[in-house]
């Protein structure tokens, strides 16, 4: 069983990479073979087959084969857990810079 945060980090490590971006915003639009997705990437169908593989293993893709093409489609909810983290540490900063402006505000004299 794979923790939260090594889930985080793997999702995010995931994410760093510019092609993989580049094949979930494609994949908003709905399922895609993986030759449609390599064709405007501009890379090798073995390197979109690795950053579909590290996209399945984060479950932000899912794939099938149907006879000799393989479909691709887009697993939003694996995205749950970051955008829990995400939205934690959003809030946690918001706080603080609203202490620290009321902290500011008190201060100087303004109310």
């Amino acid at each position: 069983m794979v923790k939260r945060s090594d889930t985080l980090s793997l999702t995010l490590a995931a994410l760093s990479d510019p092609s993989r971006r580049e094949i979930l915003d494609r994949l908003v639009g709905g399922p895609q073979s993986v030759s449609a997705l390599a064709k405007p990437l501009g890379v090798s169908l073995p390197a979109v087959l690795k950053h579909l593989a590290v996209l399945e293993d984060v479950a932000l893709v899912d794939s099938r084969k149907d006879g000799r093409v393989r479909t691709c489609s887009l697993r939003p909810r694996g995205l749950d857990p970051t955008m829990v983290w995400v939205n934690q540490q959003h809030r946690r900063w918001t706080s603080r810079l609203d202490r620290l402006d009321d902290y500011l505000k008190e201060t100087s004299g303004e109310s």
